[in-house]
């Protein structure tokens, strides 16, 4: 450490312009390979995930189901009127020319049949905007809400709302610039009509929207949250050290931490997602912790007579154990959360653990150089001068028989509610209500249908089984089934086309609005039907291409993940009670995400069990003591039980965001632990002091350190709970509190437990083996000795 400290003080320039060399070299990684944002939902999902294969083999098998919703919603309230009916006519003609469409189905276009004579005629419900009048608005109206295929699904039931629905195929070369493409291509006819028809609201829902709001709120986030962050890093550092010449070196620790995270990440081809987006402001945050710890050693040592150099020197001496056992565990922390079922946070943990490990080397090497060349100065403080953690220390010294029991009552009690959280999610709810997507989709499921969607492939097993009347008449049953239930908005499914075209063939007798019951007949009606519809507007979404299976679109209201698996249980319980020869395949976006917020958080629970365990064993190796190595597991492991007990009793609900805040607080929270015994078992084991004399040493050498930089933490996380990202924001909330509570649990919990724990101090040094360097600074304030 001399010499290390030694090369760093001397060489000050070299140390800067080689660091800056090296982080200018990562820099041309993200120069040459670019860092590419993923928006498309299934980054969330492993490449074996079986709900997301599911879902593909029905893709490959039907048409795409990818789509936006263009909702019309009348001011007046009134579809029906020429001026409304005009403005859907025009935008599904408009809608053929949004980027990759390659469907538009609304109530002006639906293929309407009926007959006249012998003769079948199948055409748009509206033909010509410009030959509406009364009777065929009347038309438009009676068949539009007589029509299964069209209630609350391009018409609202009170005829108020109609939506306009844009199938989306896109290539899948480049997702990161087809899903922009297309947004932008909606929005500037949304853009255009709005001001065609100022009486008029259009707003845009579906997947697609869904899909580009991933990235913009991510976007919106990094360009306010992270010039926000740095503002509250730099007040922070610069009111409670109050020195410029750290907050300008923090700072600068900062910014090279997050430019070559990124920089080295795009030297691993690695891109953004809306969780890994928010790593800036993780990194930014985690590593103010390192410098505050060095500079408040090196400003202590300086208000109490030592030199700049020698100082600042020592403070590398002092802090360099602890401040890498830190960096390494939160690294450790952060890195499981690669036991997440969802990619991108895995993404996420790997990003931050370079972060932090790039933020240890940072402020071991220009830190302590850019110190040492801008001008520092420091004000003596009188020896006999008590301030605020020598008191607190006093305070837990003199009062730990009851701060022990009672902490540990009210942790046991915090704990107890852990139970009351429920795995549930609603991935709709991701986006707050100040995203367009949220605000579009809530209204239309206010006024029209939800956006939960299953999709049900049922499988004849036999190429034109469509055609058979059994094969038929179950799936016609079993839409019959699922209409009756009560969260259904909506179900799509050619045994409705059936049923018309068999009525308009008796001359549109509605007693014939019934399937046919001979095959040959079902096979005539089908094949006529498909010849008579136009281009992109075939039956391909609903069968395949042998007919042997057909897919039924079911739409609910919106529901939480729990309510998703109940009801694919419901529906997988019902399809087993027939006894029937055929297949069912269950598969959607909404299902997919509800599977993973109930498998996410057992596979971090494993994970952050796992580090727990590593964390220890490194913590009792680096100390040379598996006691304090085990005392270390209570300290570590209790703030995120208090904090998910206190979530629960608050809110209950636990979704994808914050199955993964165990693993990110471990590796943060076992920061102070380690700062805490480490000056503990110095002060045991170098100094002499008695156990109680250990606890004030401790507080009053790294008590200052350790709540300034878990308010920079805090105010960090904070902001981060501002995100309109709401997997993002509850992350950012709940890892605010636990290391709130991390912090009371060290210094009202901690340190009682040590003093009753206590061993003489020839045991303690034996076991240490001598491994502490010796001339520990900063000295135990003697006012505080007793």
């Amino acid at each position: 450490m001399e010499k290390f400290s030694d090369f760093i003080t001397h060489r000050r320039w070299l140390v800067i312009i080689s660091t800056l060399i090296l982080v200018a070299l990562a820099v041309f990684g993200l120069v040459k390979n670019g860092m590419p944002f993923k928006s498309d939902y299934k980054v969330f999902f492993q490449p074996d995930n079986k709900q997301l294969n599911d879902f593909l083999n029905l893709q490959k098998i039907y048409s795409k189901s990818d789509n936006v919703a263009i909702i019309v919603a009348p001011k007046d309230g009134q579809i029906f009127t020429k001026d409304a009916l005009t403005a859907i006519w025009e935008l599904t003609n408009e809608s053929w020319q949004i980027t990759y469409s390659s469907r538009v189905d609304s109530i002006t276009n639906f293929q309407y049949s009926y007959a006249e004579g012998d003769d079948l005629m199948i055409e748009d419900l509206v033909l010509e905007a410009d030959m509406l009048d009364a009777e065929s608005i009347a038309r438009a109206k009676r068949v539009s809400l007589s029509e299964p295929l069209l209630v609350k699904k391009l018409i609202s039931e009170k005829a108020d709302v109609a939506v306009v629905n844009v199938t989306i195929r896109l290539p899948g070369t480049d997702m990161s610039a087809e899903t922009p493409r297309v947004a932008a291509s909606v929005r500037a006819i949304r853009d255009e009509f709005a001001q065609r028809y100022p009486d008029i609201d259009f707003m845009l829902s579906g997947v697609i929207m869904m899909n580009t709001s991933f990235p913009e709120a991510s976007k919106t986030d990094s360009s306010v949250k992270i010039p926000i962050m740095l503002l509250v890093v730099i007040l922070t550092v610069g009111i409670l050290l109050r020195t410029i010449s750290g907050t300008i070196g923090t700072l600068v620790v900062i910014l090279l931490s997050i430019i070559g995270t990124m920089g080295i990440w795009g030297w691993m081809h690695g891109y953004l997602t809306g969780p890994s987006a928010g790593s800036p402001i993780v990194i930014l945050t985690l590593a103010v912790a390192d410098c505050v710890h060095i500079l408040s050693t090196f400003y202590y040592n300086m208000r109490h007579g030592m030199e700049k150099i020698p100082a600042l020197k020592d403070s590398l001496r002092v802090n360099m154990q602890p401040v890498f056992l830190t960096s390494l565990t939160t690294a450790i922390g952060f890195l499981t959360m690669n036991f997440s079922d969802a990619p991108p946070f895995g993404d996420l943990g790997n990003m931050v653990a370079i972060g932090v490990m790039l933020a240890f080397v940072f402020s071991v090497t220009i830190f302590p150089a850019i110190l040492v060349i801008l001008p520092v100065k420091v004000k003596a403080t009188a020896q006999h001068k008590r301030d605020m953690m020598d008191k607190l220390g006093d305070y837990v010294v003199n009062n730990r028989k009851w701060l022990l029991p009672v902490s540990s009552i009210v942790i046991i009690i915090f704990t107890a509610f852990v139970p009351k959280n429920e795995l549930n999610d609603d991935f709709v709810k991701y986006f707050d209500h100040t995203v367009p997507f949220r605000q579009a989709t809530d209204f239309m499921q206010a006024h029209m249908s939800g956006m939960t969607t299953m999709e049900l492939s049922f499988n004849s097993k036999r190429s034109s089984g469509i055609n058979d009347p059994e094969f038929i008449k179950f799936v016609s049953d079993f839409t019959d089934w699922l209409r009756t239930l009560e969260k259904t908005d909506h179900v799509n499914t050619i045994t409705d086309t059936l049923k018309r075209l068999n009525r308009n063939m008796h001359g549109d007798d509605p007693a014939w609005y019934k399937l046919p019951e001979q095959q040959e007949l079902a096979a005539q009606y089908l094949l006529l039907y498909e010849l008579s519809l136009p281009q992109g507007l075939d039956v391909n979404n609903q069968l395949n291409v042998d007919k042997s299976s057909t897919r039924l679109l079911v739409t609910f209201q919106n529901l939480t993940s729990n309510e998703i698996l109940a009801m694919e249980q419901k529906i997988t319980e019902h399809f087993e009670q027939q006894n029937s020869p055929y297949e069912l395949t269950l598969a959607s976006p909404s299902l997919m995400f509800a599977h993973i917020g109930s498998t996410n958080i057992v596979s971090m629970i494993k994970g952050s069990s796992l580090a727990l365990i590593l964390i220890s064993i490194l913590i009792g190796i680096a100390l040379r003591s598996f006691k304090f190595g085990l005392i270390s597991l209570l300290p570590n492991l209790t703030p995120a039980a208090v904090g998910f007990g206190l979530w629960g009793m608050l809110v209950g609900e636990v979704g994808l965001g914050l199955s993964v805040v165990m693993g990110v607080t471990l590796g943060i929270i076992v920061d102070d632990t380690v700062h805490f015994l480490s000056k503990y078992i110095r002060a045991r084991r170098e100094k002499n002091l008695s156990s109680e004399d250990a606890v004030r040493y401790s507080f009053a050498s790294v008590g200052k350190a350790l709540w300034i930089t878990t308010m920079v933490l805090i105010a960090g996380f904070f902001v981060m709970a501002t995100s309109s990202f709401k997997v993002n924001a509850e992350m950012g909330l709940l890892t605010a509190i636990t290391i709130l509570i991390a912090l009371i649990i060290d210094f009202i919990f901690l340190p009682p437990l040590l003093m009753l724990l206590k061993s003489s101090n020839k045991q303690e040094k034996e076991s240490a083996n001598n491994t502490l360097s010796k001339d520990e600074t900063p000295q135990l304030n003697p006012a505080s000795t007793k």
